[in-house]
């Protein structure tokens, strides 16, 4: 990407929590700036999610161009290699036809890998964990040391054949991450310090983003998240998708556990929790510009963006 000028050769990142505004002041500034937008979004790259995930609208969609989404189905698992991949492919192309990359989105994870690479600890989940351990009790460890042979020889040579922890720990790396422990110290490298990167994080007064998830929530619910969980909940969901945030609260109230206010008030519970862990993410790197939304309108904040990269 290093032949392309320095103007064209820039990225945005525009992040922040759940129910900020992230969507509509992105698509303004794709606008300003000749731009198309990257998802950065854990669940919009799910083909079957559109409620759950406040995909764009079709009208959106057809304003501005937006890439990752619907990647795949709720029955692959999907992760931080892959999108990696796919989000760097999509902002050499973009940049490459001349065109102002904007990624957008929420996810903290994807947001680090595409600047920074891969680390090893971004590959970790706690339920193929404990499920590798409940494998390696029923079928013995060596099944799993041969399982890793064929995964990460390179791994499995060091790791002595009864040492049930480490082989477990490396099957969760290739499994999550896509790729053997070997290969990710060559995919540290990410975006930074490549090129002009310019990260804005949105964010609003703790109260104010509360009662606008509340809103996002009840907004869900009255245009069919329940019917659209239903359908997904008949397929055999990925180890990924499983974790998303309205399948386990909607799948409790269809099971008849509980009502449906208790799963709209779990859901608002749990992203609730989701957004204090994105904000923890995002403070914690220190490259991020934060702005105030509740002290400076959507069109000013577009205009100080954009002065950046005109």
């Amino acid at each position: 990407m290093s032949h392309l000028s320095e103007k064209t050769n820039s990225l945005i990142f525009l992040v922040g929590p759940t129910a900020v505004g992230k969507t509509e002041v992105g698509i303004l500034l794709a606008k300003q700036l000749n731009g198309e937008i990257v998802s950065c979004d854990a669940m919009q790259v799910y083909r079957e999610i559109n409620i759950a995930s406040v995909k764009p609208t079709d009208k959106e969609l057809q304003e501005v161009k937006h890439h990752c989404l619907n990647l795949v189905s709720v029955t692959d698992d999907f992760n931080v290699a892959q999108y990696r991949q796919e989000a760097t492919s999509c902002i050499k192309d973009i940049l490459e036809r001349g065109k102002q990359p904007i990624i957008v989105g929420g996810s903290g994870m994807y947001m680090t890998v595409l600047l920074d690479g891969i680390f090893e600890q971004f590959s970790r989940d706690r339920l193929l964990r404990e499920k590798l351990q409940k494998q390696a009790i029923a079928q013995g460890i060596g099944a799993l040391h041969r399982q890793l042979s064929d995964l990460d020889p390179v791994a499995a040579g060091k790791i002595h054949p009864h040492d049930a922890k480490r082989i477990v720990r490396a099957l969760e790396v290739c499994l999550t991450a896509g790729a053997a422990i070997s290969q990710l110290q060559t995919q540290r490298q990410g975006l930074w310090g490549q090129m002009p990167i310019k990260i804005f994080a949105l964010n609003r007064e703790r109260d104010v983003l509360y009662k606008r998830v509340e809103i996002r929530v009840q907004e869900m619910f009255a245009h069919g998240l329940v019917e659209e969980i239903k359908q997904i909940s008949q397929l055999p969901l990925s180890t990924t998708a499983q974790t998303l945030i309205g399948i386990r609260e909607v799948c409790g109230h269809l099971a008849g556990d509980y009502d449906l206010n208790q799963a709209q008030y779990l859901m608002k519970l749990n992203t609730r929790h989701y957004v204090k862990r994105q904000l923890t993410w995002f403070r914690r790197d220190k490259r991020i510009e934060w702005i105030d939304m509740d002290k400076i309108t959507i069109g000013e904040i577009v205009r100080d963006i954009a002065k950046h990269f005109q």
